[in-house]
């Protein structure tokens, strides 16, 4: 890891930016503006809590350490070419701190970083994010996961057909050796999402069937947004139980962080099961990825999982950074031209995790203690960010 001072970015500091123009492909709102030449907008709404980010778009370089051989030479960088959304004003969760270095966008969409890289030919289509026990972790560009990694198909969205999320099937939901009729769901896979939402009928009876095995006394703790929560005590050894999914041909993904620990001046006094009713696709947040390398395989369209401590990964394949091949242009991001495909809609490059219902003093703490983990995570520890920003302040 490196220690570095966080500035909010300014485009007028950076000799490499540049703002994207009203006529170019990817400005969204360029019919709205009133000269093509002048900086292209941006407008992001999110779905809760009036929550929103609106700005410019600017092009501007990351600078990525090469990874070979299981380790990182930060003396061999390789340049790569975004787009980042320059907030300008933001509204609803924002404003309580959440995400306060910005964020990345990771997505299947031709404007995310990844695309990017793949496109320029520096890495393979595919990107890891491991997270550990103690809430840190890497970001690895190009990375296809170890030979035998546990591995399942992403599916396409069910409003337009497309993959354009990363959504998976789950078979089965079990809870230590039973394995729950009837609760088959699709679930987006988030790292933006600091907890788990699960369709109402699933999270029922998966919840039912938690309470029914952990040897605990359910309580509440006031500010905490979870239903199912449990006393500790010196006296008692309480035992989890086990959470597992199953997805097809029986590949099993066993969630090591399904609670959250209750603190207070004494300790730990009692912990919750981290899990919230959500929509009718569910959502596997960051909290059932810890302890795991989760490998997001564009190419292929797969999830792949493997047991990690973040650390060791040198059985990484297809990592190696590379510059540009020769004879690709300095900035090899898409022209009008490569990007006028009929029927086309250009999208502001701001992707966002799901933003809380109505938090208390207690839940927004945590919140904003799991964003302010997931962006060091994938803004500090594995790469040099030439756009460090703060108090959300620029959107990846």
């Amino acid at each position: 890891m490196q220690d570095r001072d966080l500035n909010e970015y300014t485009p007028s500091g950076s000799n490499t930016s540049k703002h994207l123009s009203c006529s170019h492909q990817l400005c969204e709102l360029g019919p709205n503006c009133k000269n093509p030449k002048q900086p292209c907008p941006y407008v992001v709404n999110y779905g809760t809590e009036n929550t929103s980010t609106s700005g410019l778009l600017v092009e501007d370089i990351l600078h990525l350490a090469a990874w070979k051989n299981g380790t990182s030479n930060t003396n061999n960088s390789v340049q790569a070419p975004v787009i980042v959304g320059c907030g300008m004003k933001q509204s609803g969760s924002y404003l309580d701190g959440i995400a306060p270095d910005g964020l990345m966008g990771l997505g299947l969409g031709e404007i995310s970083v990844p695309s990017f890289l793949a496109k320029a030919g520096i890495v393979r289509n595919s990107f890891s994010l491991c997270f550990d026990e103690n809430d840190s972790g890497r970001i690895f560009f190009g990375d296809l996961g170890p030979i035998n990694q546990h591995s399942t198909s992403f599916l396409p969205s069910p409003s337009n057909g497309n993959y354009d999320t990363y959504i998976v099937g789950v078979q089965a939901f079990c809870i230590g050796n039973s394995c729950i009729k009837e609760t088959n769901f699709k679930a987006l896979v988030d790292t933006g999402t600091s907890f788990t939402f699960l369709p109402e009928d699933v999270y029922v009876k998966v919840s039912l069937e938690f309470d029914k095995r952990v040897n605990a006394t359910k309580t509440s703790f006031d500010g905490y947004p979870w239903k199912y929560c449990y006393k500790t005590s010196s006296q008692v050894s309480v035992k989890i139980p086990s959470v597992t999914l199953v997805f097809p041909a029986n590949n099993s993904f066993v969630v090591y962080d399904p609670v959250f620990p209750v603190n207070s001046n004494e300790g730990v006094i009692g912990f919750c099961l981290a899990i919230q009713q959500g929509d009718e696709i569910g959502i596997l947040g960051q909290n059932f990825m810890t302890g795991y390398r989760m490998v997001f395989d564009r190419e292929a369209l797969k999830l792949g999982w493997s047991r990690s401590n973040c650390q060791d990964l040198s059985d990484a394949k297809g990592m190696n950074l590379t510059p540009p091949p020769k004879g690709t242009p300095a900035n090899p991001l898409p022209t009008n031209e490569q990007q006028s495909n009929p029927g086309d809609i250009a999208v502001a490059p701001a992707v966002a995790g799901r933003a809380p219902s109505k938090p208390s003093a207690a839940s927004s703490r945590i919140t904003q203690w799991r964003f302010y983990l997931l962006r060091l995570s994938l803004l500090l520890l594995q790469f040099h960010i030439v756009l460090d920003c703060l108090v959300g302040s620029c959107f990846f």
